[in-house]
């Protein structure tokens, strides 16, 4: 009830004209707490933004490219790119470094502009309605953009008034997400001072101060160790849980494996696969027989020697003395692998049958890994 009272309040007040600085004044004066009024805010401002989504992306597409094009001089950077995100759900973009993703990043968040083709994000054009497009996305770069002369919390302050929130509204956001993402300990420290899994958040919580409905992450996890890595994907996926639409690019295939509800595989500018993660890995060969041998100068040759038991050659790697050999027939082409090597004295270190990996079913489409 003491909520409807509030809410129909600023509904009122706004109507009469009152800018929401003063709403937020007048009920501070009159004895709402700070957290009860901006709980009404963001409530209101939640089915305003409903009722303000284009109508393309009530059809399930929350976010759309069709035919998308890009060439920087002579080359080409998207040669026609079709994707489409439910709302609420995280494609992962896959592909090397130079395959297109974050240049398809920068169209979708209006930052650059497609030479053909059209973008979506919310139902709105992202050419053609470019400031409704920002006020629903969040983005997340390569590269922390912070002050690292500045504390975790006037980094986010800042950000706040960049959005036109309230002082009182900064504030709470900020306290939000410093306890969120776990900064709260060093939201008054400077950002120097931080790890970089720590700059990371911090970046991270600078993107989601207004709330986004969509957040764009380019690989948002390079160079972090592994334990911040982990971190931040249980943050996206709460996220992701709570509403929010993601397109996330990476090159690590086990993050895509890990967060993805969908994945597309870009190389050289095309999208050469998509579908879930099981679906991908269904089009390689069912089992993989991973072998490390005890001398990698002998890989050349036992490699040769296997060839023929696998459903295509298979991956080598000479330094690691590690083969992959693909194969529909595990178990008994397993036994098979050990009688031949042990039958020409080579000596095996490890062994190992698995299913395919997400780094398998790069290397069967693209004919080479990822740069990690």
């Amino acid at each position: 009830m003491l909520k409807n009272i509030l809410i129909d309040y600023i509904k009122n007040a706004q109507k009469s004209g009152g800018q929401d600085f003063e709403i937020r004044q007048q009920l501070f004066n009159i004895g709402w707490e700070p957290s009860d009024i901006e709980e009404a805010f963001n409530y209101l401002r939640k089915i305003k933004s409903e009722e303000n989504i284009g109508e393309s992306a009530l059809g399930g597409e929350f976010i759309s490219a069709k035919g998308i094009e890009k060439r920087f001089g002579k080359t080409e950077a998207l040669k026609g790119v079709n994707l489409a995100i439910p709302k609420g759900a995280i494609l992962a973009l896959l592909g090397p470094n130079g395959a297109g993703k974050t240049t398809l990043v920068r169209i979708l968040s209006t930052l650059l502009k497609a030479d053909q083709g059209q973008a979506t994000v919310g139902g709105f054009d992202v050419q053609k309605n470019d400031h409704q497009v920002r006020e629903i996305i969040g983005l997340t770069g390569q590269f922390t953009a912070i002050d690292e002369m500045m504390t975790g919390r006037e980094n986010l302050m800042m950000v706040a008034q960049l959005n036109h929130l309230s002082i009182v509204e900064s504030q709470l956001r900020t306290n939000q997400l410093l306890t969120k993402l776990r900064l709260a300990d060093a939201g008054d420290r400077l950002a120097k001072t931080y790890s970089g899994g720590m700059k990371r958040r911090l970046d991270l919580a600078a993107s989601l101060i207004a709330n986004p409905q969509v957040l764009f992450l380019d690989e948002p996890t390079t160079g972090l160790d592994p334990r911040s890595r982990i971190e931040l994907w249980e943050i996206i996926k709460q996220l992701a849980e709570a509403g929010t639409t993601i397109l996330l690019t990476t090159q690590y295939m086990e993050e895509a494996d890990h967060l993805a509800d969908y994945i597309v595989v870009i190389d050289k500018g095309r999208i050469i696969a998509q579908g879930t993660a099981d679906e991908l890995k269904k089009e390689i060969a069912e089992d993989m027989i991973e072998i490390h041998l005890r001398h990698p100068e002998q890989t050349g040759g036992a490699a040769n020697m296997l060839i023929d038991l696998g459903t295509e050659s298979p991956n080598v790697d000479p330094i690691l003395g590690q083969i992959v050999l693909p194969t529909q027939k595990g178990p008994s082409v397993l036994v098979e692998v050990v009688r031949r090597l042990d039958r020409a004295r080579i000596e095996i270190a490890d062994l190992a049958l698995r299913r395919p990996s997400m780094n398998d079913v790069f290397l069967k489409l693209t004919g080479h890994g990822t740069e990690q």
